[in-house]
């Protein structure tokens, strides 16, 4: 029996076959893997996850989902299911639980929180190995926009200094039940090396980031006054009068660092 998708959770199910082999076959686990859903929802992700990798975690937040998901999965493979909201879960205790060095991680966004669990994921990069998403078509075009751009913004700079993000595919409203208003994509994001990691104050890299991008037709003389002067701005050879959209994600960790 299908479950009716809650507005309060943001539900809308997955059913189109051809994009969810898509997801799996870009996905491509291994046995060997530790792969953990965000959101199984149906499980009409999980379970094709599930048949090639013999056995993962999901996290639910629904517990009228729980008991359908573990059924079906009964005759697929090994899935353990942890009831909690994904805000609350440390995934680098998560890895050391399951006895991983790092996760593999998936998911079909809903698309209300995206942003608070692409920040909360990035938090805990060290113990991921890559992630794939479904997300808001508009959300991914952000996390991958370059300098110029007018979509390129908070998000872009703090998922890139973190991560390569790499945007897959589109996926229409007509795959989903309900289908949601807008186009939605998947994105791979892997976490980079540490020798390729901002070298500085995570704090003060959020907090520049943030004041530069708070009024996007300010300059950054206006945004970051009390944060960081003309003169020092100046001093890393950025133009005071420019605008955040026009800095690569390396020039905020420059501003951070002379705060």
């Amino acid at each position: 029996m299908n479950a009716r998708p809650k507005k309060s959770f943001g539900q809308h199910f997955l059913h189109e076959k051809r994009y969810i082999e898509r997801i799996v076959s870009s996905i491509a686990p291994k046995e060997s893997d530790t792969v953990v859903e965000i959101g199984p929802g149906e499980g009409a992700l999980t379970l094709p996850l599930l048949a090639v990798a013999k056995k993962m975690t999901a996290i639910e937040l629904d517990t009228d989902l729980i008991p359908g998901l573990q059924q079906r999965a009964a005759t697929v493979g090994d899935l353990r299911i942890v009831h909690s909201d994904v805000l609350k879960v440390d995934f680098a205790a998560l890895a050391r639980e399951l006895g991983a060095e790092r996760l593999r991680i998936a998911g079909n966004l809903p698309y209300y929180i995206s942003s608070p669990i692409l920040f909360h994921c990035v938090e805990h990069a060290a113990a991921i190995q890559d992630m794939h998403f479904m997300l808001q078509k508009e959300v991914v075009d952000r996390m991958a926009a370059e300098p110029g751009s007018k979509v390129y913004g908070r998000l872009s700079v703090m998922l890139q200094l973190a991560c390569t993000v790499t945007p897959l595919f589109t996926v229409p409203p007509g795959a989903f039940r309900p289908p949601p208003k807008v186009d939605s994509a998947v994105v791979r994001l892997v976490p980079l090396p540490p020798e390729r990691l901002p070298q500085g104050d995570p704090a003060k890299i959020h907090a520049v980031v943030k004041a530069a991008f708070a009024m996007r037709r300010k300059t950054l003389s206006n945004t970051l006054k009390g944060l960081v002067d003309e003169a020092s701005i100046r001093s890393l050879g950025i133009d005071p009068r420019a605008r955040a959209e026009t800095l690569a994600p390396a020039d905020f960790v420059k501003l951070a660092n002379v705060m």
